[in-house]
């Protein structure tokens, strides 16, 4: 065999990759910093000195030279990084594994995105520059976890280096990232960036070391490359062989044969495609995630009828859909629905709730999603009653997986599911990819080659294990995924109390809800880890010990708020996702199908309304025994646990494969990675600003958002948006709007406008407190919050916000409310003196309240008006407006220069209210307060233009307005004139 022409070994290409990496970002750095020092570590917050080192956007993206040199060195990087890719794929290759295929796949993309984000700068295009920047930082986690897998358990050497030295310093790095990125970005302080600045070089620094381990081990190996093929040069022998690549052994002794076949021609087609078990995992946790899409549609759905009737209206019955897993009990059915065939068809009917987001009227989708959710549950059922410890293992697994995606993606799209029915593609639903994606894995499922059977597998009945006992748990744990995990944001908003000295007491749903699904995956990771099937028999998630553990984390969660009481609801999640694949095991080997899943989701029934029943007290039968009760609930939930803690020996415990395992622990990765992506990717590009920076005019509004449902059943954040958008409020109280309880689908109504608009928010008391909600928004800083839970003697809870405002550098009280109803006289009287207290005592500090009180236009004690208005020493904003009856603004210390009523249009049943305010000079106070000087009435040409309102909102039912939102009632704004002697 002739010798090739020329070759070199494959090390020298990495060294070449390295050294040319190397030199692209360090040069950049030494040119930038010696050109363009102070501009570069310039930031929208502080420059020099408070900020003294350059990020590596901007060091590598803002200026000549130094962003032309960086680019023309990574094209210089880019041959052998292609090379890198190919020879680390022919190095590992292996007829026994598809891993080193993905493994070449993310490469192949993550080395493309590299240059997406180089040559496509922030100022290019800046949502481009950050999709590739994701793409490339996602694609490093298969590529490295990939790295290690497929890397020869031989060659420790190499294996200790990618996984310890190089792999968990590149991931530990990102923590302090986020956190001093979210220093700088949300809290602005001076010197944050610098800090975050250092681990950003650091990621850089390990990724680029990671890739320089090829090196060693394509030395090792004795990898060289010539123009024509790879080849493999037998250390010992002098003849250079033409063939597939074979996995060098570490040891000394071992050399390569020196005959080896020929190079296979390969060839893909759909067949090798659609029969690869990553393609088969993949699909069965997007078929998970549709399970749980179609399961927690079904609550809010249904609810809509229920908060329109405010009590039981009757569709609360198709709640019981969820129980289908009684037709199990007919032997044939039962037989039948564990066969592909009949999987495949109730998946195929189950995806009609999915498709029910075409349907216009609410209770079509209702008959629709209950019919789907009840074919998904007995579906669902027969998977989860698998024959064999591998089966249920992997049910567990994916089940948990599915859920966690789930989480993920509420969390990137405004806290909703993209293929929830009452979603659309104008309130944030993606519904058309999802049903596609979804019949892309049935098809997937239909063509997967039969599992190979297994000799060795133990069954899983045993007559020792009552079927009660272990539904119980599994119901209990159903429950608990859907109410405390399936967003994010939930135990966030338990323990969330406000802001202290101009900074959150505890974390924000929308910065921190990434940090919760990362302890789900590693909770997720816990269960995985202990389900090896390597031969381990000790299981630490069935042990007690563990049980204590949970229970702890959810008394922490329960008594304690801020940091606190969510690192409980922390440790809650690691322990919930852990023990998903053992409680499906115990529920699996009672052999009694029909029995045991439909107990178990009778149990998740009674749970879910008993949650229901703490808040909704009022208007449900026998509420009195469980208003404000969720403790009860919450034990409840922990003792049917336990029940899966004290079942007998002799179980067998969940077990998955080695490729099970690794294909999860990547997946899991992806997630928690993807979930701190999401954080930054949807956090502000700029600094919270009121509309109106010139002036000292605030603008103040008042809308009570019924749940965040709209008239039509459909997520109506957007369209909120738009209005408060248009309408240019700097300030404004929402109510209903405590949307974490499975009714309402774990939500955050605030979640569009904070991160479209850029706003501060306070989200008011959680659903711990037993409200039914109330949020503050602010374009100026919040100071101080403080909560409060209004006396409440006989009806239903009435929460109240009270927070200082930083506007134009003056202090202002804004107390946002939710008043009782009519039928509660006494809860209202009670309520109001406890409001005009609060008011009071911050005399002589401006004060705005936005409320809904429930009563007429200057109507006397012991009703609220008179309460609120004399005793809270505070103004109405137009007490000439008799037609009023739930929602008013009242202020004081302020000059009013605008009052306007918008019509609700079809968001909600209650109309929006808006104030518009002037501030007095900072450090002076309204020098005449009387009647006539707050009452100089004007025509909006009297006054500047920066004091109108849109003038778009002008028109009626019949044409004019916005989106059906009209001034109406005087339709107009109403303008007042500014005293001449106001000090300005």
């Amino acid at each position: 065999m002739s010798n090739t022409n020329f070759s070199i070994p494959a090390s020298h290409i990495t060294r070449a990759h390295t050294c040319l990496a190397a030199a692209a970002f360090l040069s950049a750095l030494l040119v930038g910093s010696l050109l363009h020092y102070k501009k570069i570590v310039k930031n929208g917050v502080a420059g020099y000195p408070q900020e003294w080192f350059p990020s590596v956007s901007a060091t590598i993206g803002d200026w000549y030279p130094e962003r032309n040199l960086f680019q023309i060195f990574i094209a210089l990087t880019s041959g052998p990084r292609f090379g890198l890719v190919a020879a680390q794929y022919l190095l590992h290759r292996s007829s026994q594994s598809t891993l080193p295929v993905l493994v070449f796949i993310f490469g192949l993309v993550r080395t493309l995105s590299c240059g997406g984000w180089v040559y496509i700068t922030s100022s290019d295009d800046h949502d481009m520059h950050d999709f590739f920047m994701i793409t490339y930082m996602v694609c490093n986690i298969p590529w490295m976890l990939g790295g290690i897998a497929c890397t020869p358990k031989q060659s420790s050497r190499i294996r200790k280096k990618r996984r310890v030295a190089r792999l968990s310093r590149f991931f530990v790095s990102i923590i302090p990232l986020v956190y001093f990125f979210i220093q700088h970005k949300v809290h602005r302080i001076p010197g944050a960036y610098t800090r975050y600045s250092f681990f950003e070089w650091g990621l850089i620094f390990f990724d680029v070391l990671y890739d320089s381990i090829a090196e060693a081990e394509f030395k090792d190996a004795a990898l060289q490359i010539s123009l024509n093929s790879l080849v493999v040069k037998d250390q010992k022998h002098e003849e250079i062989h033409n063939g597939t690549p074979v996995c060098i052994k570490e040891s000394k002794t071992t050399s390569v044969p020196t005959s080896m076949p020929k190079l296979e021609s390969v060839s893909f087609n759909l067949s090798t495609v659609v029969q690869n078990p990553v393609v088969s995992f993949i699909s069965d946790v997007y078929l998970s995630y549709v399970f749980w899409s179609i399961f927690t549609s079904l609550t809010p759905t249904l609810f809509y009828f229920s908060v329109w009737e405010l009590g039981i209206a009757g569709h609360e019955l198709a709640l019981l859909s969820v129980l289908s897993p009684f037709l199990l009990s007919v032997s044939p059915l039962l037989r039948w629905a564990r066969t592909l065939p009949a999987q495949i068809f109730l998946h195929f009917l189950s995806l009609s709730g999915l498709v029910a987001y075409l349907l216009q009227k609410p209770l079509q989708r209702l008959f629709v999603v209950a019919f789907a959710a009840s074919m998904a549950v007995l579906r669902q059922t027969a998977d989860w009653a698998a024959s064999d410890e591998y089966a249920v293992g992997y049910q567990g697994i994916t089940t948990g997986l599915g859920l966690t995606l789930s989480s993920l993606l509420k969390h990137a799209n405004h806290s909703n599911n993209p293929v929830w029915p009452f979603l659309n593609e104008h309130s944030g639903g993606y519904n058309k990819l999802g049903i596609a994606l979804a019949l892309l894995c049935l098809l997937e499922s239909l063509v997967r080659p039969a599992p190979e059977q297994r000799t060795t597998v133990q069954a899983l009945t045993s007559k020792a294990n009552h079927w009660l006992l272990s539904a119980i748990p599994l119901g209990s744990l159903i429950f608990t995924l859907h109410s405390l995990f399936s967003d994010p944001s939930t135990t966030i908003a338990w323990s969330w109390t406000g802001y202290e000295n101009g900074r959150p007491r505890g974390p924000l749903p929308h910065f921190h809800g990434s940090v919760t699904l990362v302890f789900q995956a590693l909770g997720l990771f816990t269960a995985v880890l202990f389900s090896s099937d390597a031969g381990k028999r000790f299981n630490f998630t069935s042990h007690p010990l563990w049980l204590a553990f949970g229970s702890g984390s959810s008394y922490v969660m329960y008594r304690y708020r801020n940091w606190l009481g969510y690192g409980g609801g922390l440790g809650l999640s690691l322990f919930v996702m852990s023990i998903i694949p053992v409680v499906l095991q115990l529920a699996a080997s009672t052999g009694k199908v029909a029995e045991t899943y439909f107990t178990a989701m009778f149990v998740y029934v009674l749970l879910s309304l008993a949650s229901v029943w703490t808040v909704a007290y009022a208007f449900v039968p026998g509420g009195v025994y469980l208003r404000e009760r969720s403790d009860l609930v919450l034990v409840a939930q922990m003792m049917c646990l336990s029940l899966a803690f004290v079942q007998p020996k002799g179980i067998p415990r969940p077990v998955v494969t080695a490729s099970v395992r690794i294909y999860a622990f990547l997946l899991l990765g992806c997630i928690s990675t993807l979930s701190v992506l999401a954080t930054l990717y949807r956090m502000p590009s700029s600094a919270i600003q009121p509309w109106r920076t010139g002036p000292r005019i605030l603008r103040t509004g008042i809308w009570t958002l019924h749940f965040g449902i709209d008239n039509a059943g459909r997520d109506s954040q957007r369209r909120v948006r738009d209005v408060i958008r248009d309408l240019e409020l700097d300030v404004v109280g929402f109510l209903e709007t405590d949307l974490h309880r499975t009714v309402f689908g774990n939500r955050d109504l605030t979640r569009v406008i904070i991160e479209d608009l850029g706003y501060n928010v306070d989200i008011g008391p959680g659903p711990n407190s037993h409200t039914w909600g109330a949020v503050l928004l602010s374009k100026f800083p919040i100071i101080n919050s403080t909560h409060h839970l209004l006396p409440s003697p006989h009806g239903e809870l009435a929460p109240a916000i009270e927070a200082v405002l930083d506007v134009f550098g003056t202090y202002i009280t804004v107390v946002v409310s939710h008043n009782g109803q009519e039928e509660d006289p006494l809860d209202r009287e009670l309520q109001s003196k406890e409001l005009a207290r609060i008011m009071a005592s911050s005399y002589p500090r401006p004060v705005i309240f936005l409320g809904y009180v429930v009563t007429k236009p200057g109507a006397l004690r012991p009703n609220p008006y008179e309460i609120l208005t004399v005793d809270g020493k505070m103004h109405d904003i137009d007490d000439e407006d008799n037609d009023r009856w739930c929602e008013y603004i009242l202020y004081r210390g302020v000059y009013r220069t605008s009052y306007a009523r918008v019509s609700r249009g079809t968001i909600t049943d209650t109309e929006l209210q808006v104030g518009q305010f002037l501030l007095p000079r900072h450090g002076t106070t309204v020098v005449n307060d009387t009647h006539e000087a707050r009452y100089l009435r004007s025509h909006k040409e009297d006054l500047p233009e920066e004091h109108w309102l849109p003038m778009a909102y002008y028109g009626n039912k019949w044409r004019g307005g916005v989106n059906g939102h009209f001034y109406h009632v005087f339709n107009t704004p109403l303008y007042y004139k500014i005293p001449e002697d106001a000090v300005l």
